[in-house]
């Protein structure tokens, strides 16, 4: 058996039945877009990757973070007051200042905060704890066809975790969906997919070098992983984020539909850029790389889809 310890946390209460415990930062009710019908999306904290336009910048440490919504802040300075390892100060001019090196996220300027100028981004969990909220809503998985779908950041960067829950979800009979960027050694994701119905599978760009720059790492392992889970008899969509001026041209879109083809794959969709998450990186004290990048405008998206359905595809859009 794959070893897959090493990669969870302590969860201080000691309440865990299975003794796993995973960072968890966000459970999406009623989502219609990560897999068939109603579904649950459970977004798992921690990426290797390091995506350009990361909408879900919050998803990429592995750990608990403090977010400041400035707009919110009536500078009472009770955060200061509070802050046990003097993370949070008052500068010069009045501002709230936020050193990350050393807020440990503990909570306790959340607590304090009248105006909900702060919160958390990431809970520990057990494994117990999200598969009560997932079977929550298994009539409306059963009436839709629907169910749970493992995402992040990227999920299988909590290997041991995932793979509980995956596990417990599907012995509770609920349809199980991973998404996932691919970048994992492949003997974590075997171990993974024991227990997954269908995987959404992202492929942000054709040329390893081109995905480097744009991601941090080459496309080397994701396009082995591909076709190793293809090999493996498993249900996959492929997902795109499209963004323009670095994965839109013609001949990364040609690309992409040669290799699908070759895999025998049909079904793709589409997640063209947006720029919603921009606000989350001052939030987190991040710089925004593609802060000058503009969406689509009307009809291009369109275009490539239908530049990918003359082969053949059957493309959704996101």
């Amino acid at each position: 058996m794959v070893d897959l310890k090493g990669s969870s946390l302590s969860k201080p209460d000691g309440s865990q039945k299975t003794g796993i415990v995973g960072c968890v930062f966000n459970i999406e009710r009623f989502a219609i877009r990560d897999g068939p019908g109603i579904r649950t999306t459970v977004f798992l904290k921690g990426c290797p990757l390091r995506c350009l336009w990361c909408a879900n910048p919050e998803s990429i440490s592995p750990t608990p973070q403090l977010l400041y919504l400035e707009n919110l802040c009536t500078r009472c300075y009770r955060c200061v007051e509070v802050c046990p390892n003097k993370a949070t100060t008052k500068a010069p001019d009045g501002a709230i200042k936020i050193d990350r090196s050393l807020c440990k996220a503990c909570g306790k300027c959340v607590e304090i905060c009248p105006n909900k100028a702060r919160q958390i981004s990431g809970k520990l969990m057990t494994v117990e704890e999200v598969l009560e909220e997932v079977k929550k809503d298994a009539l409306f998985y059963q009436n839709s066809g629907g169910g749970v779908t493992f995402s992040g950041g990227e999920p299988t960067q909590q290997p041991e975790f995932l793979w509980h829950l995956l596990k417990g979800s599907q012995e509770s009979g609920i349809h199980t969906a991973l998404d996932t960027s691919g970048f994992v050694k492949p003997e974590i994701l075997k171990k993974v997919l024991e227990h997954t119905n269908l995987v959404l599978y992202d492929i942000k760009h054709m040329d390893p070098a081109k995905h480097k720059e744009l991601t941090g790492v080459d496309n080397r392992l994701i396009l082995e992983n591909a076709r190793m889970i293809v090999g493996m008899g498993k249900p996959m969509i492929i997902r795109v984020p499209l963004i323009p001026v670095h994965n839109d041209s013609q001949e990364n879109i040609k690309a992409l539909a040669e290799f699908m083809l070759s895999l025998g794959l049909k079904k793709v969709d589409l997640l063209p850029y947006h720029s919603l998450g921009k606000i989350k990186y001052q939030r987190l004290g991040m710089e925004y790389q593609l802060s000058d990048l503009k969406p689509f405008a009307e009809g291009e998206v369109a275009k490539i889809k239908a530049d990918l359905e003359s082969y053949g595809l059957q493309v959704g859009v996101g």
